[in-house]
């Protein structure tokens, strides 16, 4: 790995965190970019636990493992609060909030933005002392919840372009510290911006196999029965291949030590995010066609939020079936016509955890019953679809009632 801290930000680095600011109305000097989200969330909870000691962070069971691996990574305490079904995201109501939480984690699952929620739940933050709101703004890049008066309601925003998300860099994320915590926490605000300026860039390994990940994927996608997945995992042991979940980080860690994007990296995220409105664009218009053919479907449910409002530019479209063989079922027919459904997050923790204690997982299930009945029946869409395939997407639904 390159040490240099690289805390001059290269030309890439400057214009990228100058688009980002455009984007979200923000200022370019409180953006911080790192390899992955997960990496600078790490160090969003290691400054927590440096700042105020041994605590908590409240976050939802329904996401993917690396949302909370920085949480155990940094020595917290991940609390899970159950989530709301029209929304997917913490219920306000009734999560965990005392005196030793942290932060909440404030996820809009599948890029689905929620003011309401979003506003009361920053409000019930704003009430515990160092307690910080952390926005999980993974799936909608550069879009945060706002109050009514436009302004960001979190205190730091995560976003990302890595594997599965909205626009196809592969790599790369985003922090966003809110200036306010200079007055709020500013020991806090000191010590995280000034790590996240610090982190070095990977070092040679790293460059050549992220730029390697594409064509990779490409041929391996070709080889017939079992030799694709044997192939990626002999590229991963010998360190030719950048799996999106390594298998540390299904128990409770991550694969590297934080580090910044390459310049390579930098390119690609400034290319792509210029394209955004497009890409935005495009998903919306998938979203409402779904809206329209599922409104009134009785094979499967769509959260309230979901088809409220204009539609948003979502990175699934979820739906929830009645049980999860009704959801293997629909799966399987959807992608026997060629479009690729997925289980998120199913199950929870996704893509699976090797011992859920190592994350705290509750064994008394009484307060997660919508989380539990969601992951049950979870279908999520692709919004990269034509209109044709949307429309088929919609037949099938109907034809599995």
């Amino acid at each position: 790995m390159d040490t240099s801290s690289d805390a001059k930000l290269s030309r890439g680095a400057n214009e990228l965190n100058q688009e980002l600011a455009r984007r979200t109305k923000t200022n370019a000097e409180d953006w911080f970019l790192v390899f992955k989200a997960r990496y600078g969330m790490k160090l969003v909870c290691d400054a927590l636990r440096d700042i105020y000691g041994q605590g908590s962070v409240t976050t939802q069971l329904y996401t993917c493992c690396t949302a909370v691996d920085p949480i155990v990574a940094a020595g917290l305490i991940p609390m899970y609060g159950d989530i709301q079904r029209e929304t997917i995201m913490l219920n306000p109501q009734t999560m965990p909030l005392n005196s030793d939480t942290h932060a909440v984690m404030m996820q809009h699952t599948f890029g689905l933005v929620d003011e309401s929620s979003s506003r009361m739940l920053a409000e019930l933050v704003r009430k515990q002392t160092h307690t910080l709101l952390v926005e999980d703004s993974a799936h909608c890049i550069t879009r945060m919840a706002r109050d009514v008066q436009g302004q960001p309601l979190a205190d730091i925003s995560v976003h990302s372009f890595g594997v599965e998300k909205i626009l196809p860099t592969r790599f790369g994320g985003a922090i966003w510290v809110n200036p306010h915590l200079a007055k709020t926490a500013p020991e806090y605000d000191r010590l995280l911006r000034s790590r996240l300026a610090n982190i070095p860039r990977p070092g040679k390994r790293i460059d050549v196999v992220t730029r390697m990940y594409i064509n990779e994927n490409r041929v391996l996608g070709r080889l017939p029965g079992t030799l694709g997945y044997k192939g990626r995992s002999w590229l991963t042991r010998v360190g030719l291949y950048e799996p999106p979940i390594a298998k540390v980080e299904q128990r409770g860690g991550l694969a590297y030590t934080p580090m910044a994007p390459s310049s390579w990296m930098e390119t690609s995220m400034l290319r792509s995010l210029r394209s955004l409105d497009g890409n935005e664009s495009k998903r919306s218009s998938i979203v409402e066609l779904l809206r329209a053919s599922l409104n009134t479907s009785h094979v499967v449910q769509v959260p309230a939020q979901v088809m409220s409002g204009d539609p948003q530019p979502l990175l699934r479209f979820p739906v929830f079936a009645a049980s999860t063989a009704q959801a293997e079922r629909i799966i399987s027919a959807i992608r026997a016509a060629g479009v690729y459904a997925e289980r998120w997050y199913r199950p929870e923790l996704f893509p699976g955890v090797e011992n859920p204690d190592t994350y705290q997982v509750p064994h008394d299930r009484s307060k997660l019953r919508i989380t539990d009945e969601l992951v049950s029946g979870a279908i999520s869409l692709p919004t990269d679809l034509s209109a044709e395939q949307a429309a088929a997407v919609s037949r099938i639904i109907a034809e599995q009632g």
